[in-house]
């Protein structure tokens, strides 16, 4: 049965399906789904796996900036009701599976001979039988349970599930450079040159934290951390606003990647962001209670002179921006800070586990390489706390390229990268 958060979704998915005017036969193609499984979504009896769908159905039907916060709000919450009942289902159906067991226990041991007739062994039969039967139960639990380890509380498309970006992820880094540290005395730079965050503070683009409450000097709350988050590193701001560093020539590069496909293309090729790095936060209390966010901070880990590698853009010929940016940073400057964009509120704000939020972060560097990461901080009653926000445990890396050779992928008939077109030299902010 359709939960109510899958409704909620459902009922934005199919306004902006009748708004479009195009049928489902249609969008199902384009979304390279069945019309069934399109019809099962806009009717709320499924959730797609990735939120990755849905943004490319709001695409489709040409949703604008504030509706794409608001479908991957209601995304998040179907997901996680989702989760929940799957987790719910997994104790019934092993106890059900138990009692079925008992009572074919009970039946072997109570034949009906009669008081001059010896008992006889339960048949062989039996004993395979109640065997299957436990099989079957353990079998329910792993295939339910197995999933919810794996895949953490919040389901986020930008984290690269696949083997093969995990495989490369950790090759990709050893390969790639480390900026030296920030001078000493800036507020915002760490005192180690290459901190590494602690098991109890790290977030990381799947949304899991480890247990054991939040980092910040001794404030970390007891029974652990009140909120999660989950991190897409390499969100696009618009399809074709993209641009990566790559140290090979554009003969080795493949082609660029689709948002989804972002983490694995980045980390294969050891790739950095070039003049802005688009990054996505969907933030969530994990109770009831209400956790306050009262703010976020920049700590810079390195900086050094731009990278000299090649610049490639992801995208050519594409149509405007489809988010408004919430927040920007400035990582050029002496002093990195979470600034407001587009008309958004500053902190504080607030979450739950029913009323999450979305953070859209444009960080821009044009004269520095710069190594960095997040810290949020938060409070809930009497407690309070910070938790890093990083790529995969590593930081963000952030690199300016003006005057380096820029390539574009021409999409046709012979495909390739090719040098672009001399841009006006401010075109990174």
């Amino acid at each position: 049965m359709a939960t109510t958060e899958a409704k909620a979704f459902a009922e934005l998915l199919t306004e902006l399906k009748d708004r479009s005017g195009q049928s489902y036969g249609a969008l199902a193609a384009k979304l390279h789904v069945s019309t069934s499984t399109l019809h099962r979504y806009c009717n709320g009896d499924a959730v797609p796996a990735e939120f990755s769908v849905a943004e490319r159905f709001g695409r489709l039907c040409g949703a604008k900036g504030e509706e794409f916060v608001e479908l991957h709000r209601r995304w998040i919450l179907a997901d996680e009701a989702r989760r929940r009942s799957r987790s719910a289902a997994a104790p019934a159906a092993a106890a059900a599976a138990s009692d079925s067991a008992s009572v074919e226990e009970q039946a072997a041991e109570s034949p009906e001979a009669g008081p001059d007739v010896p008992a006889a062994d339960p048949p062989p039969s039996r004993s395979r039988k109640r065997l299957y039967v436990t099989l079957a139960a353990a079998a329910v639990v792993v295939a339910v349970a197995v999933p919810a380890v794996i895949f953490g509380p919040l389901n986020d498309s930008s984290t690269d599930r696949s083997s093969v970006a995990s495989e490369v992820s950790e090759g990709a880094a050893s390969k790639s450079p480390s900026p030296s540290a920030s001078p000493s005395g800036s507020p915002s730079a760490d005192k180690s040159p290459s901190p590494k965050a602690s098991p109890s503070d790290r977030v990381t683009p799947s949304g899991k934290e480890s247990a054991g409450g939040a980092a910040g000097g001794g404030k970390g709350a007891v029974g652990g951390v009140p909120v999660k988050v989950s991190t897409k590193p390499y969100a696009f701001e618009d399809p074709c606003t993209q641009h990566y560093l790559v140290d090979r020539p554009a003969t080795r590069v493949p082609p660029p990647p689709n948002e989804p496909d972002a983490p694995g293309w980045v980390a294969a090729l050891g790739a950095v962001s070039s003049g802005s790095q688009y990054i996505e936060l969907a933030i969530q209390g994990t109770g009831v209670e209400t956790v306050v966010l009262k703010g976020l901070n920049v700590r810079v880990v390195g900086s050094d002179a731009p990278l000299a590698w090649n610049d490639f853009a992801t995208g050519v010929g594409c149509g405007g921006g489809v988010t408004t940016r919430a927040f920007a940073v400035d990582l050029d400057a002496g002093r990195p800070s979470v600034v407001t964009k587009g008309g958004q509120r500053d902190f504080p704000y607030k979450v739950s586990e029913s009323d999450p939020e979305v953070f859209q972060i444009s960080a821009n560097a044009s004269a520095r390489y710069v190594s960095w990461y997040l810290e949020l901080e938060w409070s809930s009653g009497g407690r309070e706390g910070t938790l890093r926000i990083d790529d995969q445990g590593k930081p963000f890396r952030t690199s300016g390229a003006k005057g380096r050779p820029s390539y574009q992928y021409l999409l046709g008939g012979d495909s390739k990268w090719e040098t672009a077109p001399v841009e006006d030299p401010d075109q990174y902010p």
